[in-house]
């Protein structure tokens, strides 16, 4: 099994900033890709920043240029950079992690969320 736990979240005004991290244990294998999900109330859970194992990244088009995803090895630990925050950037932000066993299956992971709320 794997822990992901997040952590960073809280209230900022707009223009402002935050950093997320996910630190992940337990028995991991190899990472195919981490991501930072979120769900807004009433909203479905959307992709925000994704990190494959060969380093490619996909953002959400609505945080180009403002959020910056990153992982330290190392750490096992996922980061997610939001400046220029919006309201609209107001969710709950879930880590996910998706990895590849010794036998070629694959499973996925999720974080239990921290709540990041904007105020306009």
């Amino acid at each position: 099994q794997v822990q992901l736990v997040e952590s960073g979240g809280g209230s900022v005004q707009a223009g402002g900033s935050l950093r997320l991290s996910c630190a992940a244990s337990g028995t991991i294998f190899t990472i195919n890709a981490m991501g930072w999900y979120r769900q807004a109330p009433g909203k479905q859970r959307e992709l925000v920043a994704r990190l494959t194992i060969g380093a490619s990244t996909t953002y959400a088009d609505s945080v180009k240029g403002r959020f910056t995803i990153s992982r330290d090895n190392a750490k096992n630990t996922l980061y997610l950079q939001m400046n220029s925050l919006k309201a609209e950037d107001t969710a709950v932000y879930y880590c996910n992690l998706d990895r590849l066993t010794p036998w070629g299956t694959r499973n996925s992971y999720w974080g239990q969320g921290t709540q990041v709320t904007v105020s306009s």
